[in-house]
């Protein structure tokens, strides 16, 4: 047995390789919302980092990266790629909701068991019961409904809904006008808009004449930068406000000054509220990642360590670790304590921010909040 031992001591490599389990991410990577695509997949990348660094790890993980362009059409190509791929276990998907209601069906099919970081449209999980589809990350019900109620309390009373035409866009006019009801505010006029049109001087014509006191996007950075921009121009005053598919780096750098004093809604906390935040980014900048984790980073960070989690204990089986992702209760992520409802989505809530010296800032922690600054009032 010394001998053995003796022998075996100088080649600890060989006693201790691990095998590898491949993992799929999605989201955009190129494109107009690139930035919290990055993010989540320098977050996600961070995750795997770290779990190949613990020695108690079964496995070594790789990431497998897919660009589904933010776009349906590709991301069922890409969707389909990694699905088809036996080797890949499990995904961490999708942050365009048009792209994660589309690939749904392709998951369920070849029985890939993914977990959704950023796609907030209510029916990729609740729209279905394909068993392979989990979302770590919330939905339009709870940003659309926070929206209503604290546009509202501010005075707010008249609104108007620019939204992209696709089922995210559509998804945001419906949420909203709901919760608006009850709260006594008025949309006086709703345009469907392309998420490529770059010339809104008819719709923002329009609504110059109207008045409203607030106009709320319904749609993802690109529309919400050119909207922005072109309201200055034709002399629309009005507040602007839109939920997280405006709140990223993307929007801030692309609005410049003018995106000051913007309001969202995202159902994640800021990052320095939660216990292990501060540990994260400073793992984060130790990495050298060259792109900021943006608002969904800390989700994709979470969702990959719930699917490592679930590898752990079932070994890299698509159907024993998808039965344990199914039954998450009282999981401890970064992003707080993730519960998996009957649709096996998380339950969470949503949070104010606005647009504060280039950053999104938590609203209670804002000069807007403490009435340092003021938000526009027509």
């Amino acid at each position: 047995m010394l001998l053995l031992l003796a022998l075996a001591a100088p080649f600890p490599s060989a006693v201790l390789a691990k095998d590898t389990v491949k993992l799929a991410f999605i989201g955009p990577l190129s494109g107009g919302n690139s930035a919290p695509g990055l993010g989540g997949r320098n977050s996600a990348q961070l995750a795997v980092q770290l779990r190949n660094a613990d020695p108690a790890a079964k496995y070594t993980y790789e990431l497998i990266t897919f660009d589904d362009e933010c776009k349906p059409n590709v991301g069922i190509q890409v969707a389909t790629k990694a699905a088809s791929d036996n080797s890949i276990i499990a995904g961490i998907t999708h942050y365009c909701s048009a792209v994660g209601i589309a690939t749904v069906d392709t998951y369920s099919r070849f029985g890939l068991p993914v977990v959704v970081w950023g796609a907030i449209l209510p029916e990729i999980t609740y729209g279905n019961d394909y068993r392979e589809i989990h979302r770590v990350n919330g939905t339009m019900i709870n940003e659309g409904r926070l929206a209503a109620d604290f546009l509202t309390k501010q005075g707010y009373k008249k609104f108007v809904v620019v939204h992209d035409t696709t089922d995210y866009g559509k998804g945001q006019n419906k949420y909203f006008t709901e919760y608006l009801k009850p709260t006594g505010g008025e949309i006086v006029a709703t345009f469907p808009v392309s998420p490529d049109q770059q010339d809104f001087t008819a719709e923002l014509t329009r609504i110059k004449e109207l008045k409203p006191d607030l106009i709320l996007i319904g749609g993802l950075t690109p529309l919400g930068v050119r909207l922005r921009a072109q309201m200055d121009r034709v002399g629309v005053t009005a507040q602007l406000a839109g939920v997280s598919g405006i709140m990223t780096a993307g929007f801030l750098e692309g609005a410049g000054a003018a995106g000051e004093g913007t309001i969202s809604f995202h159902n994640g906390a800021p990052i320095s509220k939660y216990p292990q935040g501060q540990a994260f980014l400073d793992a984060y900048a130790k990495a050298g990642f060259r792109e900021d984790p943006d608002a969904y980073g800390p989700f994709a960070y979470s969702a990959t360590n719930l699917v490592m989690d679930a590898i752990e204990k079932t070994g890299p089986d698509r159907k024993k670790m998808k039965e344990v992702l199914n039954g998450t209760k009282g999981y401890k992520a970064l992003v707080g304590e993730i519960n998996f409802d009957d649709h096996r989505q998380n339950i969470v809530n949503a949070n104010v921010y606005v647009a504060q010296d280039g950053k999104w800032v938590y609203w209670p922690d804002s000069d807007y909040a403490a009435g340092k600054k003021r938000l526009a009032r027509n």
